[in-house]
């Protein structure tokens, strides 16, 4: 999904009043800063569903759950967003009839287009960084078939991976492993591009 701002400022109580009484749009919180959320392209819906639904499978039967893009994620007390698909281990987050927020997100999921590669690189990713309970941040790219795993140690963001077509992606916070593959199901998205060596 893509943030665009709305040039609103508001408190978290009238953001969670706007998020309730608004159906067709969701908008990010950031320092006061509302985010209006506007939709993206067919492959990067079905690339954020095999992602969901990939998850979902690799983890039935644990106590953790995966949400969509349709759930708030709590970074800070002034800091909310809706990633692509998070998922979180902590019983704290266990399905309620009127709950609307994650509170101790483990790891976020987004997938980039070029409308937002720059800013899930740089300014939200360091929202997640600074958000103490996730500990592994999966970028999943949109025009070829590469995904960015970035995992926190007690040093700090440390651990970089990079996964590309024929490869096993693993996600050592919740200890599992899926073919990248699964995450391109029926998404048309090219295995290679013609960027230049090394970028990805």
């Amino acid at each position: 999904m893509v943030a665009q701002p709305s040039r609103q400022t508001m408190s978290v109580d009238e953001w969670r009043e706007l998020e309730r009484t608004t159906c067709d749009a969701k908008h990010e919180y950031i320092d006061g800063q509302v985010y209006l959320m506007a939709g993206g392209s067919r492959s990067h819906n079905r690339i954020s569903s095999n992602a969901l639904r990939t998850l979902e499978d690799v983890l039935l039967g644990t106590r953790c759950n995966v949400y969509n893009s349709d759930m708030s994620v709590r970074l800070s007390k002034t800091r909310y967003t809706y990633p692509d698909v998070s998922v979180t281990c902590d019983e704290r987050d266990q399905p309620t009839p009127d709950e609307t927020e994650i509170q101790f997100p483990r790891i976020i999921v987004e997938v980039l287009s070029d409308s937002t590669e720059a800013y899930d690189r740089g300014r939200k990713f360091g929202y997640y960084r600074a958000c103490p309970t996730i500990e592994e941040y999966v970028l999943v790219a949109s025009k070829y078939q590469i995904v960015e795993v970035y995992g926190r140690t007690m040093q700090g963001w440390t651990v970089y991976h990079a996964y590309g077509p024929g490869d096993e992606i693993e996600l050592t916070s919740i200890g599992v492993r899926f073919p990248l593959a699964l995450l391109y199901r029926n998404a048309a998205v090219p295995e290679a591009t013609d960027a230049v060596e090394g970028e990805v």
